[in-house]
């Protein structure tokens, strides 16, 4: 502790541990425990003072001004936006124009002396509020009050310090006080006085220690944008958002999990000719490119992670954290700017299941980024400017460009928020996530598409895109309480696609996932043909030329966007339920669904039965597909070895004999991915009669089989499911079926191989269920929708069929 820096109103970050809130603030308590604490351990904090709360008590008691507030603010009615909004400005005007005394002025800038001696004369100061109750683990005050930036200068630093006590009566503070339940009067306020990090020219962010949407505790959720960070923080871009995933990383796997790259069309910079910070627009290249490198991504996560644990710690209790970061673009090096407990989501019950679904949708207006995953309804309320708040109606929906801290009193009102701008840690998801209402952010166009379209319903809850459908839509919501639900005996696993969906999903009561297919990752984030990436100049049609060059022009390579892209959403899925098993499905497209990506229709032959034609382990090795198994095999590889996600089981699909499966498993051993090695299983689809019929010696080759009820039902019943005609015919409970089932079932177990089933028909028929529970099957992998219903029937099942057995493991 450097003594020297002492005083009776300031006191430097060295001096300050996290026990200094009532002193401080709690903002400027982190930033110094982070000071003095965290720097040891490889994390840069810029260094700073802070002008203390009895600074601002004195102020106000010198000033006479405790009995002018009283007045000011004694029986608000917060819910009158105009009286809030007269009696806040009468409140920081009153603030505002109490004098500092000399003894106070002195310090500030004396300490500003010292700042300056360590960093130089042309130090630029953020000058940041920091209340006595902030930044608490069950109330953030996030964005209440004003942070003045790029502050130089004697009268600048004293003016920036005089504004920071006045905003202490913002309408948005006093407004959430009052929710929170705090005295105006018994909340005082510090300021932090720091060296502000010149990511003016680089770029800056946040970072959550857990996934802020659905409160997934195992990933680091960073989002970043060129400039000062306030434009992530207000929403005013759609930033970059990175993944990491704790535990391989934490084991040394140093690889970034996933990348979602932003529009990110404004930075802010320092101004001009006495201008503090201005909003210039980003270059198209800075538009294309992440503002970070995957090593710059790691080391903030390296931050967050450091951050939590050592927060927990001084808690005696896991914490998840809210960081903010900036890199400095003369350094080139990343600085922790603040550290506090995350507020909203790590306090949900995580046991507690709420499950949303709309039953009549109407016509789409916009699309956008999903935050939560509720629905509601109500009349569309289009916000331009600040002055029409006053106008605003509850449970009206509330659509504007962007949100400020200054609209929260509104937004408590609204039934759900749409913005044009922002990304998932911007302010209108936080205040959303923190009101439990649902949002769709970054939904652009939004101001001019819903303008007098009357009443609509904004839906969170199918996946990370949300959407609003015009009218009010018919909607359920079921609410569990799966701490409470046994376990039973039959693994019950889910079928799961779509990585967006794959964090919530993880909540639901099950074993891990026992398909997870990879068309959907193909189909909807890669959207071209793995050939026609890799041979662009066989693709006829220059305008699908041009696509497929826009997609891949920022990577190395079109086969590296093929890899990464694949890898980034199996990875995320595999990443939500590690360390129990994913089985990953290898593509399985007939060949007239992959002529219809991107450039795929030169390609693929066309052919009158697709269903029985040239699919699964028949492409792999052919050579009219074997370019983009290899894609395939490189994604899966990138997975497991440098993801660290060993979790994978791959699958192969429509495997018509022996030797062919043998085939691609030393195909698959050429592309690096040996069964047996590093722990790698191999199953394969059991979905041919053939594959029944020969399940010893397909008992050979692979570990395990999951059973397709699908494709099996139609090939031992002769019956095409897609024909109309005979669609009458197909029933996966036909005698047949379930006698080919029984002995797929008995033919894994002679052999010690898994057996699984992964088709529709346990979630649609109660008697499938039974039968498979009695034939002895050991897992049943299920559409999210469905677990929580066949769960109770298993257990139904297994207390009817084993009376005498041991109970059912919790």
């Amino acid at each position: 502790m450097n003594d020297a820096h002492a005083g009776r109103f300031v006191r430097f970050f060295d001096q300050i541990t996290i026990d200094d809130t009532p002193l401080v603030g709690g903002k400027t308590s982190s930033l110094g425990e982070s000071y003095r604490e965290l720097r040891p351990h490889g994390i840069l904090v810029p260094n700073g003072f802070a002008v203390t709360a009895e600074a601002y008590r004195v102020v106000l008691e010198r000033a006479g001004a405790w009995n002018d507030l009283h007045a000011a603010l004694d029986g608000l009615d917060a819910a009158d936006v105009a009286d809030l909004a007269e009696r806040a400005a009468k409140a920081r005007e009153i603030v505002y124009h109490a004098a500092f005394p000399e003894e106070l002025r002195s310090e500030i800038l004396s300490a500003y002396g010292d700042l300056r001696s360590e960093y130089g004369t042309e130090l630029s100061l953020a000058v940041r509020s920091s209340a006595t109750a902030e930044d608490l683990p069950t109330a953030s005050f996030a964005g209440q009050h004003e942070s003045y930036l790029n502050v130089r200068g004697d009268e600048q630093l004293v003016d920036a310090v005089h504004k920071c006590f006045a905003s202490i009566f913002t309408d948005r503070a006093i407004h959430y006080r009052i929710d929170q339940g705090f005295d105006h009067f018994k909340v005082f306020l510090s300021v932090a006085v720091m060296k502000m990090v010149r990511s003016d020219l680089a770029a800056s962010g946040v970072g959550f220690t857990l996934d802020p949407e659905s409160g997934f505790r195992d990933v680091v959720v960073i989002n970043g944008s060129y400039g000062i960070g306030e434009n992530v923080v207000q929403g005013n871009v759609i930033p970059d958002e990175f993944t990491v995933h704790k535990p391989t990383f934490l084991a040394g796997n140093c690889t970034v999990l996933r990348r979602r790259l932003g529009t990110k069309r404004m930075k802010m910079v320092y101004g001009e000719g006495g201008a503090r910070t201005v909003n210039v627009p980003t270059t198209e290249e800075e538009r294309a490119r992440f503002c970070l490198e995957d090593a710059e991504v790691l080391t903030i996560a390296d931050y967050a992670l450091k951050v939590e644990r050592h927060y927990g710690a001084r808690a005696g209790r896991e914490l998840p954290m809210d960081i903010e970061w900036a890199k400095d673009g003369v350094d080139g090096k990343i600085y922790l700017v603040q550290a506090r407990p995350e507020t909203v989501a790590s306090h949900r019950r995580a046991q507690v299941i709420e499950e949303y679904e709309i039953e009549h949708k109407g016509r789409v207006l916009v699309r956008g980024r999903a935050v939560g995953e509720k629905i509601a309804s109500g009349p569309v309320r289009v916000v331009r400017k600040p002055e029409e708040l006053e106008t605003f109606n509850a449970g009206e929906v509330l659509v504007a460009e962007t949100t400020t801290p200054d609209w929260e009193p509104v937004m408590k009102k609204a039934a759900a928020i749409v913005t044009n701008r922002g990304g998932r840690t911007c302010h209108a998801a936080i205040v959303a996530r923190e009101l439990g209402i649902p949002a769709i952010v970054g939904a652009e166009g939004a101001t001019e598409k819903l303008a007098g379209t009357g009443e609509v319903t904004v839906s969170c809850a199918e996946g990370e895109l949300g959407r609003v459908y015009e009218g009010r839509a018919a909607y359920s919501k079921r609410t569990t309480d799966v701490s409470r639900l046994e376990r039973p005996r039959t693994k019950i696993m889910v079928n799961l696609g779509d990585p967006d969906v794959a964090f919530t999903t993880s909540f639901l009561p099950n074993d891990g996932v026992g398909l997870a297919r990879i068309e959907f990752i193909i189909a909807n984030t890669i959207r071209a043909h793995p050939l026609a990436l890799l041979h662009p100049e066989r693709v006829e049609d220059p305008r699908e030329r041009a696509d497929l060059e826009a997609l891949t022009k920022h990577y190395s390579s079109p086969a590296e966007y093929f890899i990464r892209q694949l890898a980034e959403g199996v990875g995320t899925i595999a990443a939500a339920f590690y360390p129990k098993p994913v089985v990953v499905r290898m593509s399985d497209f007939k060949s007239n669904e992959y002529a219809g990506l991107l450039g795929g229709r030169g390609f693929e032959p066309t052919e009158s039965n697709p269903m029985l034609g040239f699919r699964g382990a028949s492409r792999y090795t052919h050579p009219a597909y074997e370019e983009g198994f290899a894609l395939e095999c490189a994604a899966m590889k990138r997975v497991r070895d440098e993801m660290g996600l060993n979790n994978v089981i791959l699958m192969i699909p429509f495997c018509r004999r022996v030797d062919e499966g043998e085939r691609v498993v030393a195909k698959m051993a050429q592309h690096g991915l040996r069964r047996g090695e590093n722990g790698l299983e191999i199953y394969v689809m059991c979905e041919i009669p053939n594959n029944v019929v020969q399940v010893d010696a397909f008992s050979r080759t692979f570990d395990g089989f999951s059973i397709g009820s699908n494709d099996l039902a139609q090939l031992v019943l002769g019956v095409d499911r897609d024909s109309e005609i005979v669609a009458f015919d197909y029933d996966e409970r036909d005698p047949g079926v379930l006698e080919m089932i029984r002995l797929a079932v008995e033919g894994a177990k002679r052999n010690h191989r898994h057996s699984g089933i992964c088709g529709q028909a346990p979630s649609d028929y109660p008697e499938m269920a039974e039968a498979l529970v009695r034939y002895g099957i050991d897992s049943i992998s299920l559409n999210p929708d469905s677990v929580l219903k066949v769960t109770r029937h298993v257990l139904e099942l297994e207390r009817a069929l084993q009376p005498a057995a041991e109970p059912a493991v919790r």
